[in-house]
């Protein structure tokens, strides 16, 4: 990756929808340009895909928790592919500690999530969970600086 990379990747990351027109102004080279670049960086999975920013209060997902599960190595095999079906897991993650697993998840209610960490609970075990009150700082990209600087 060229500064150019990092600017076009860093201007995706803050806009997905940056036209190639912008880009090419921000980049100060030719629309074309900008879309072989972009090409290049989805081929190479620098850029995975694209996503809208969604209010999840405004689609009635009141509450945001992390839940962190105590597994065995053994138990993997089934956790992996039932957490993938749970769509109100936002993402999860394999950590080092007591517990070896960490979601976010969002839900309508309390209720919800007491529903999930209850099932959690009778198929895996120990839970630990975290009720998020407000964000200070929302999921965003790592901004790229020239490795010269």
């Amino acid at each position: 990756m060229d500064k150019i990379d990092r600017k076009i990747v860093n201007i995706l990351q803050t806009n997905a929808r940056a036209s190639l027109k912008d880009l090419s102004k921000e980049c100060f080279i030719s629309s074309p340009a900008i879309a072989a670049r972009i090409s290049k960086l989805e081929r190479s999975g620098i850029i995975k895909g694209y996503q809208a920013d969604i209010n999840l209060k405004k689609i009635n997902f009141h509450v945001k928790a992390f839940i962190q599960v105590q597994l065995e190595p053994r138990q993997k095999k089934e956790f992996y592919p039932y957490i993938q079906n749970i769509p109100n897991v936002i993402e999860c993650n394999c950590v080092t500690g007591d517990f070896s697993e960490v979601m976010e998840v969002v839900f309508p209610s309390t209720t919800d999530l007491d529903d999930f960490i209850n099932d959690i609970q009778q198929r895996f075990g120990k839970t630990s969970t975290q009720i998020v009150f407000s964000t200070s700082v929302d999921h965003r990209g790592v901004q790229l600086s020239d490795p010269q600087e």
